[in-house]
């Protein structure tokens, strides 16, 4: 259990309310591409105007991935543009142009069996890809998928989504950020009621709730919450993916960790950062954490 660990994540995502609002004008009435467009010029600003961003953004392609400087330069503009092509995709899929977009699946016949089970299920996600991208497959599933977040997460980008969206999701907020034995008794209830938890399980907001281990070459830490309400509670747990690929194209990635009778959160939590750190190797563009993810001092 680390004592000390990275300054925690404030539960507050990167992009505003004119920015979204840009784009959901743009997209309505000049198409996605055309945003992507004036994506290419927008991301320019980022560069110098974020420096908190753009410095976890260089320490990562320089530090995790061994790039050269020039090389690091280019990824960085392009780590900005795949962030902002995630986006505008998310935009567009809520305002009912999802078909536009072209669909792989890795073990999804597999993932349905476990969702039609009958049990709880725990899904464990990170802040890579568009996770959003996948809701309108979710149907009649969506009713029982129970999202854990900070509920300053998104409220005001919601707000901008919410207007302009043509598709009413059913999903279900579980907030973690005010009442947190009220939530963990939502979380219960739900797995009992067969229903599914949805976390991200590469942030954390309480420090003394985590554990460090290796990623990508070097310590960083991951909050034990998930993994410990999956090993206690027996369900089936998945990690999922949603990944952009070219083309306007989502991969969406279903792995299902060896679930033992007495799975300890160590043993999951390892399964689960081998599994992210594949992913994150597999589209190293698609890393989303835009702080010092490695700083456990």
């Amino acid at each position: 259990m680390a004592k000390q660990t990275q300054k925690q994540w404030s539960g507050k995502s990167r992009g505003g309310r004119f920015g979204y609002q840009f784009f959901v004008y743009t997209i309505r009435l000049l198409g996605v591409r055309c945003a992507y467009c004036f994506l290419a010029f927008i991301v320019i600003y980022f560069i110098p105007f974020a420096p908190k961003a753009t410095r976890a953004i260089w320490r990562y392609n320089r530090e995790r991935r061994r790039l050269g400087v020039l090389a690091s330069i280019k990824e960085l503009y392009c780590h900005y543009y795949v962030f902002g092509q995630t986006l505008i995709d998310k935009i567009a899929m809520k305002g009912g142009m999802a078909g536009r977009y072209n669909y792989k699946f890795d073990n999804y016949d597999r993932f349905l069996e476990i969702l039609n089970s009958g049990q709880g299920v725990v899904m464990i996600g990170a802040h890579i890809g568009c996770w959003e991208a996948g809701a309108g497959f979710f149907g009649s599933y969506g009713k029982r998928i129970n999202i854990v977040m900070m509920d300053a997460e998104h409220q005001q980008i919601k707000q901008v989504l919410d207007e302009n969206s043509s598709r009413e999701d059913e999903f279900k907020i579980i907030a973690i950020n005010q009442d947190a034995i009220a939530a963990m008794l939502q979380m219960k209830i739900a797995l009992n009621n067969g229903e599914y938890i949805c976390f991200n399980g590469d942030r954390f907001v309480d420090k003394d709730r985590v554990n460090v281990t290796d990623f990508l070459g070097a310590p960083a830490a991951f909050p034990v919450g998930p993994f410990k309400i999956a090993s206690k509670c027996r369900v089936p747990v998945v990690f999922y993916y949603a990944m952009r690929e070219s083309g306007m194209t989502y991969r969406f990635v279903f792995q299902m960790p060896t679930m033992e009778d007495k799975i300890s959160v160590e043993q999951l939590m390892a399964q689960y950062t081998s599994s992210l750190e594949g992913m994150v190797r597999r589209y190293p563009r698609q890393w989303f954490n835009f702080y010092n993810f490695w700083n456990i001092d």
